[in-house]
């Protein structure tokens, strides 16, 4: 898959609102070689348990976007990915927290799925994507990801 050039984000994309302490999640919109989406659903014990979302996780202080992302969908999923381009980036305040949601977009390059914080894996179709129920902060990268790669 080609990545459009029209993803560039600007700083009306980021509302980050008054408070002060925001933590940097990473997401990872993967790709197979048919152009389906990987999406995960959290297990119910977990916060946003019950919930599908774009596999990743929390950003060590040590390290780099990118490199979180490989790591997170490693040992939550063991897969291997290819990054691309960043697609953009969402803050969403939860009742309990704030997050920094920053997503890319990835190909899948190998591994088989096994879950560790997840109990349902998918691979869907882009325009199927409003059959499931996202946590609120993927929402957002739904209808982005439906407004600027309509044709995926």
């Amino acid at each position: 898959m080609k990545y459009p050039s029209n993803l560039a984000y600007s700083s009306r994309d980021l509302s980050l609102g008054n408070v002060s302490t925001i933590i940097p999640v990473l997401a990872g919109i993967v790709s197979d070689e048919a152009g389906k989406v990987l999406i995960t659903r959290r297990k119910k014990a977990l916060k946003n348990g019950g919930l599908w979302e774009f596999p990743g996780g929390k950003l060590h202080i040590d390290e780099s976007p990118e490199d979180c992302l490989r790591r997170e969908l490693a040992e939550e999923l063991s897969i291997q990915i290819r990054i691309g381009p960043l697609f953009t980036l969402v803050n969403h305040q939860y009742p309990e927290l704030n997050i920094l949601l920053i997503s890319y977009l990835c190909k899948f390059t190998g591994g088989q799925i096994e879950l560790v914080d997840h109990d349902r894996s998918k691979w869907v179709n882009l325009k199927d994507l409003h059959k499931y129920k996202f946590s609120g902060a993927d929402q957002k990268i739904i209808a982005k990801l439906q407004k600027v790669l309509p044709e995926w």
